[in-house]
């Protein structure tokens, strides 16, 4: 990665700006701009999230607010009301008051001497999902956003729910939002008003693991602040960006297809992450990449930005399995729009044998069951990878072990495909409550299998994501299974093998108790988007390499630490997932601020005992400056019996060696044909 020192304009920074907003509240900003604002006006591009400003993403932001700004921007972080050094109280994702916030921030913005009146909005999760939103409320200074691994549907593309399945990501996420929700805000920024809100954050903040567990089902809860329920609010200017191991690749494609207005899309082979950061390599130059689409909407430079395809993705080549990936090989691909004219259905049926053929079925295919192990699933990684040891799916053959396994004989040409592959499953069930787990590998000559794409499904929600039906055991049924979407290239003589569990855990919680399902394979079909190469993909201009401004001063006290761990006890006949992810101790000399951060997740099961499944996860947080010392742990532990999901948790802060907050939950929520 490049680092790049100077500028077109000198910026200055603002590390503690307060916007004032209709109802007295004050939102707290940190601002970069140009040095000569104030006599050139520029356009603003806001990021607006929860994050700390002042701390948690400073490092981040240190590298791209200054090259953005240096280019003749004014880069806003805003946290969010209630996060980092903002008043209020944050009670949940995306509430109307966040949304009207961001709202009220960009009129702010509006009337500052060094704004010249145009907005973009820019955010990459949190920020990339407001950004949507916002624009859904139509501001009138908004021009443009640029929305990276973010959705359109907080239900069926989120980080709670999958294809109706719970994920266990969801419980990942709350915790990590339950620990940062404890946290004051600076009083080198906000004065002797840090303990008041500090208090009230301890004392008003719940747990949003039981909110979102409460809502099981596709309804009105998620459906706010998704903009798919109508795609024509949205009506600036849309560039979409996201990663094949990141959670939120889908809605790339959705967006591209149901939005009205001018819009790009973008999908390298990378996790978590902005592109110009972009694990797994290459990472991009998307900082200049983002400058022209503000440059062009924003300062109305006609730089040919639109004159390139709407959607430009990374078709990934093989790789031998690994939970941990430096680089993948590939190439880039250009789509005109999409659904795109270059990608055909093509369809694989499942035969006798566990054959895989684009060939009819001849004859009879007798039925085939499956009741997989709760240690399927334990090569699966995580739903949304950051690029963390351990959380990309390793070789599939020990979860295919109790899987129903399809695969083809060895392919005699290559083999590609990009966009969104489906199951047609017919199957009857042995139980009312059922899900299942469909997995697509690339399996090498030396029978490594890596996984390429997967779906998640709710079988009991086979007709409805908001009204589903039990299942009638024994009934034959169809669904249609989806699967993420991904661009791969199978090579000559490799295998493509489709495999299909009843779970797949601990990426998603399992059904209330082991399922039966009968599959029948001669009514089943795979359809893969065959891609045929375009002439536009040999005319596309290479990505610069990845920019960015120099890097913050920080040091390093005790580094970050990260792994991932399974263990399986043969003589109690525990199987125990351990991840930690410990970012270390680090060290502000600007704000003298001293920060560490430190979260451990744990999913284990006892032999094929559904009742024994659980998931626990711990953060804590020590901030601290001369004599100014807080810290706070969250505890978060989930269970279920067959009819309801059990929720324990306890919080506990400290200033100094004082307990000044300790709080506990113990709740039971009913289980929804989940």
């Amino acid at each position: 990665m490049a680092i790049v020192r100077e500028f077109p304009r000198a910026v200055q920074e603002l590390e503690h700006v307060e916007i004032p907003m209709p109802d007295g509240c004050r939102l707290a900003a940190r601002i970069w701009l140009p040095e000569d604002a104030e006599d050139h006006p520029v356009p603003a591009v806001l990021e607006y999230i929860p994050y700390r400003k002042n701390d948690l993403t400073l490092k981040r932001d240190a590298g791209t607010a200054p090259y953005v700004a240096g280019h003749g921007y004014a880069y806003v972080r805003l946290d969010l009301r209630g996060a980092g050094d903002s008043e209020g109280i944050m009670l949940d994702e995306y509430t109307p008051q966040e949304l009207q916030d961001g709202a009220d921030a960009i009129a702010w913005l509006t009337e500052q001497p060094w704004c010249a009146g145009s907005i973009g909005m820019i955010g990459i999760s949190w920020g990339g999902f407001n950004g949507l939103q916002v624009a859904a409320l139509q501001p009138s200074a908004l021009r443009a956003v640029i929305t990276c691994c973010s959705t359109d549907d907080r239900y069926a593309d989120d980080i709670h729910y999958m294809g109706g399945t719970m994920l266990v990501d969801q419980l990942s996420w709350a915790s990590v939002m339950f620990g940062e929700n404890t946290l004051p805000p600076d009083p080198r920024n906000v004065g002797d008003r840090w303990r008041d809100d500090w208090m009230q954050r301890l004392q008003e903040n719940d747990l949003w693991l039981k909110t979102w567990t409460e809502h099981q089902t596709r309804d009105d809860f998620w459906k706010h602040g998704s903009v798919c329920e109508n795609f024509d609010d949205v009506q600036v200017p849309v560039y979409a960006v996201s990663g094949w191991a990141d959670g939120y690749c889908r809605s790339v494609f959705r967006l591209m297809e149901n939005l009205k207005g001018p819009r790009k899309g973008l999908v390298g082979p990378w996790a978590h992450t902005y592109p110009h950061l972009g694990q797994p390599l290459p990472a991009i130059n998307f900082l200049d990449e983002e400058i022209r689409w503000w440059d062009h909407w924003l300062k109305g430079e006609e730089n040919g930005v639109m004159d390139e395809p709407r959607l430009r993705i990374f078709m990934q080549d093989h790789a031998e399995p690994k939970s941990f990936y430096e680089r993948r090989q590939g190439r880039w691909i250009a789509e005109p729009s999409w659904p795109s004219p270059n990608v055909t259905p093509a369809r694989f049926n499942l035969m006798q044998g566990g054959r895989l053929d684009r060939r009819e079925a001849v004859g009879e295919t007798a039925p085939m069951t499956i009741n997989s192990p709760l240690s399927v699933g334990l090569a699966g990684g995580k739903w949304c990878s950051y690029a963390m040891p351990g959380d990309q799916p390793v070789d599939q053959r020990a979860d295919d072990a109790g899987s129903l396994v399809f695969e083809t004989a060895p392919l005699d040409e290559p083999f590609e495909m990009a966009g969104d592959a489906a199951l047609d499953l017919v199957f009857e069930s042995d139980r009312p409550d059922a899900i299942v787990a469909v997995r697509l590998s690339d399996v090498a000559p030396d029978g490594a299998a890596t996984r390429v794409s997967y779906g998640l499904f709710n079988l009991t929600h086979r007709k409805s994501h908001e009204f589903p039906e039990k299942l009638e055991p024994g009934k034959r049924t169809t669904v249609t299974v989806p699967f993420k979407h991904v661009a791969q290239h199978f090579r000559r003589g490799h295998r493509i093998r489709l495999s299909i569990s009843t779970n797949y855990f601990p990426l998603a919680w399992p059904s209330p108790e082991p399922v039966t399902l009968t599959v029948h394979p001669g009514e089943c079909t795979l359809r893969l988007p065959e891609r045929t190469p375009s002439p536009d993909d040999r005319a596309l201009e290479r990505f610069g390499e990845a920019q960015t401004a120099p890097p913050l001063d920080l040091t390093t006290v005790e580094p970050e630490k990260q792994s991932w761990h399974v263990v399986n006890d043969l003589g109690r006949g525990t199987t125990t997932v351990k991840v930690v992810d410990d970012s270390g101790t680090f060290h502000f000399p600007d704000s003298d601020l001293t920060v560490a951060k430190r979260g451990t997740e744990t999913y284990g099961f006892t032999a094929n005992d559904y009742r024994s499944v659980y998931g626990e996860v711990t953060w804590s947080f020590d901030f601290s400056r001369d004599d100014w010392w807080v810290r706070t742990k969250t505890w978060t532990r989930l269970t279920a019996s067959a009819e309801a999901f059990h929720i324990e948790a306890k919080l506990e802060a400290w200033e100094g060696d004082e307990k000044v907050a300790e709080r506990v939950w113990d709740e039971q929520i009913p289980r929804n044909h989940l």
